[in-house]
């Protein structure tokens, strides 16, 4: 029987497929995307994918149906089971995969889910996925006979997390937030053999995600790690998003430290191996981070937004370390330059316990600036980009100092006020920053002038500024 499937239109997306269970994606679609996927590893040349999947409780229901399509255009499927999406990214490496598939909805509500790509053991997004689409829309895929072998990786795995281990006499207390994710079963036996003491709570993998939502970039999602950390004294906090690709931590006091800070303490200590190497972070970092990058000795390179996009930068400019606000932290020194919480953890802990003092102090000393939070506000997808070219167009006439590597990035002498359209939904990003409140405000009118000039209403800043 001729196959032909349909999407739902909203599900295939900048960095991967995403959609609700039951609603926009159903077991027929991941089906279909394994005959897709699989039809772009075979006409490449390859001919084996590698496969796991996350906690949520639909993901058992999916995988087996994506194997079953990536069997059906020949593929031989490596079975790696339960686990964060960044062991499947190192199965891919050390198995030399063609291709890899990750089934997990992320940081997303648990009732959505979807698929997370690599070919080649490269980043695969934007057109790559759209031609997924296209491919099961046309029946334009390869008929085969494939085959499936399950393989242990976890005990790899936490052997090389635990190799890269480079702390020093101190042993510290740690307190581990899993949030109920996907990367529960590898984090118990990981911190078990790390030095010091280690306290992780909500370790067990749970799709309902009972305790709070797996998103650490969302202040709320860390009261309990933060009264954890406080409660027991501990010298660092760290938490995962649902699949363990992105990171949040909080000190010794329970402060958070935003992506930026964070990026500052792990590329000062990067560049001491690698001195004047490039450090890559996303528009939406504070300019502190290019300038303590400087000032360290290495170059500040600032990227668009995005996962698959920073990975592939950092391929091409052999940057040995990179990261986004959104927690994402990508290690090119000794590790594999893929996103990996669990990773940058063991890094982080390697620093703080070579440390004189505390992490506190060194996030205390880093220059106060006042920043809003990232703002977002609806924006048709018709519209969004029209808007963009608008503003670009007008911020150019007026001779402004101008960043248009990810939307529109304006320096002023109070400091930079961002607008992007976002990739992945129907919204605009804004974000701005300043050495005071008199400064930001400044900021915010600059960018609310230009939103009106394209007939947009303010987006919310109330309680927006915070400093950082």
């Amino acid at each position: 029987m001729t196959f032909v499937h349909h999407f739902d239109s909203s599900v295939l997306r900048e960095y991967d497929i995403r959609g609700i269970v039951g609603r926009t994606l159903h077991p027929a679609d991941a089906y279909a995307i394994g005959r897709g996927f699989g039809t772009m590893v075979a006409r490449g040349g390859g001919r084996t994918v590698a496969v796991g999947f996350d906690g949520r409780l639909s993901s058992p229901d999916l995988e087996p149906k994506l194997v079953e399509g990536l069997k059906a255009s020949g593929i031989e499927v490596l079975r790696i089971g339960r686990g964060p999406t960044p062991m499947l990214y190192f199965a891919s490496t050390i198995h030399k995969t063609d291709g890899a598939v990750m089934v997990t909805g992320s940081h997303n509500p648990p009732d959505h889910n979807g698929f997370k790509f690599m070919l080649n053991r490269k980043p695969f997004y934007g057109p790559q996925i759209q031609q997924i689409g296209t491919l099961a829309a046309s029946g334009d895929v390869v008929d085969g006979v494939g085959s499936e072998r399950a393989v242990e990786v976890s005990a790899a795995y936490i052997a090389r997390l635990l190799q890269d281990w480079d702390g020093g006499e101190r042993k510290l207390k740690v307190v581990w937030d899993n949030g109920n994710g996907a990367a529960g079963d590898v984090l118990g036996p990981l911190a078990a053999q790390l030095p010091g003491q280690h306290t992780v709570l909500f370790g067990e993998i749970d799709g309902r995600f009972p305790n709070h939502h797996p998103d650490p970039t969302v202040p709320k999602n860390l009261i309990d790690l933060i009264a954890e950390v406080r409660r027991t004294g501990a010298d660092v906090g760290i938490a995962f998003d649902g699949d363990a690709d992105r990171i949040g931590v909080v000190d010794d006091t329970g402060a958070i430290l935003f992506g930026d800070q964070l990026l500052i303490v792990l590329a000062r200590d990067v560049l001491k191996t690698h001195p004047g190497a490039t450090i890559i972070a996303d528009v939406k970092a504070s300019q502190v981070l290019f300038d303590e990058v400087e000032r360290a000795g290495g170059v500040g390179l600032m990227w668009k937004t995005g996962h698959s996009l920073v990975k592939a930068k950092m391929a091409e400019v052999g940057c040995p370390l990179a990261g986004e606000m959104s927690g994402h932290i990508f290690f090119a020194d000794r590790w594999y330059g893929f996103d990996d919480a669990l990773y940058a953890g063991v890094r982080l802990l390697g620093i703080i316990a070579r440390m004189d003092g505390k992490l506190s102090a060194v996030r205390a000393a880093l220059p106060h600036v006042l920043n809003t939070p990232e703002l977002r506000f609806p924006c048709d997808d018709r519209r969004k980009f029209g808007v963009m070219t608008e503003v670009a167009a007008r911020v150019a006439a007026s001779g402004a100092r101008v960043s248009d590597v990810d939307g529109v990035r304006v320096q002023t002498d109070d400091g930079w006020w961002l607008l992007r359209a976002s990739n992945t939904q129907a919204v605009l990003v804004a974000r701005a920053e300043a050495a005071s409140g008199e400064g930001l405000e400044r900021l915010k009118a600059a960018l609310v002038a230009q939103l009106e000039a394209s007939g947009l209403a303010a987006p919310d800043f109330d309680g927006a500024a915070s400093g950082h």
